[in-house]
């Protein structure tokens, strides 16, 4: 399989990386967590019920050629979360989602790892319009899509809420003289 974008990306203090099955035990602690999944699948997911939502993460990047990437500390190694590309079927747009453990909240972990994201979306898929689709009570959500420059396009009903559509800036690659 040939990916459209790198497997991997680094940033200042994260390393981005595809999601693997010895993932499953942090990130089932993560989608068991109520607080964490209020805005996202709308309530907690069993054991069984995460392990299959690694997979589709995993399965995503073959059928897409890009994906949701496994966010781990470049310090320490340890999984804090996930972000990257997504466009599952049924979701009205590709999207760049975001969403961390607790313990790692109000750090600037997302906000870095978004930003790379976006960067590399500008130079690898600059043909795909990706948005942030969110929950419409999720402020922390939505004040960092606006912080990204997304800009909020409009309310829908989908799956089992009321979500905003935030529309990502794509910028004009300049040529060069």
């Amino acid at each position: 399989m040939i990916f459209r974008v790198p497997e991997r990306l680094t940033t200042t203090r994260l390393q981005l990386r595809p999601f693997i099955e010895a993932d499953w035990d942090v990130m089932a602690q993560y989608y068991a967590d109520e607080e964490i999944t209020r805005y996202t699948s709308g309530k907690p997911l069993t054991r069984n019920e995460s392990w299959r939502s690694i997979a589709c993460m995993i399965g995503h990047w073959h059928i897409h050629g890009y994906g949701p990437y496994a966010l781990e500390q470049l310090e320490t190694g340890e999984l804090i979360g996930v972000a990257g590309y997504w466009y599952p079927g049924g979701w009205p747009e590709p999207e760049i989602k975001w969403g961390l453990l607790k313990a790692h909240w109000g750090q600037g972990y997302a906000s870095e790892a978004a930003r790379s994201l976006l960067a590399t979306a500008e130079e690898y898929l600059p043909e795909i319009p990706f948005i942030s689709l969110i929950h419409i009570e999720n402020q922390a959500s939505i004040h960092l899509a606006l912080a990204l420059g997304a800009t909020f396009e409009k309310e829908i009903d989908f799956w089992w809420g009321r979500f905003g559509v935030y529309r990502h800036q794509q910028r004009q690659k300049q040529n060069k003289p």
